[in-house]
């Protein structure tokens, strides 16, 4: 059974950090890209970053959130991160991962996804 789980959300303000852990268990977790997607209130999913199989050597990140935001993995503890710097309240979403590098295509979703955990940016 897959399953993630996602967490290290919360409140924080304009200009702040907040690192994001989800935890996968269900299937090998080293041959699968893993992505982050957010779903702002109101608004459609939005794909944030993936990072590669492996080793994790190679990323993509969505242009709303380079250089502030940095995706990772520790294959040895099932588990893929989000650091998130320099927060905006634009930020504010649902962060959710997935086990696929496209997890939305189209309006369409795509591969396992976990629960959620909430992400607000507000002063």
């Amino acid at each position: 059974q897959v399953q993630l789980v996602e967490s290290g959300g919360g409140l924080v303000q304009p200009g702040g950090s907040l690192r994001l852990s989800c935890a996968a268990s269900g299937f090998t977790f080293d041959y699968y890209a893993m992505s982050w997607v957010r779903q702002a209130p109101g608004k459609g999913f939005e794909w944030v970053s993936t990072i590669n199989n492996g080793g994790g050597s190679r990323t993509t990140i969505a242009d709303s959130v380079k250089g502030r935001f940095t995706i990772s993995r520790d294959n040895a503890k099932n588990t893929v991160y989000l650091q998130m710097n320099s927060l905006k309240p634009e930020d504010t979403a649902v962060y959710y991962c997935a086990n696929t590098a496209t997890p939305v295509i189209d309006g369409k979703t795509f591969g396992s996804w976990g629960q959620g955990t909430q992400v607000t940016v507000s002063s």
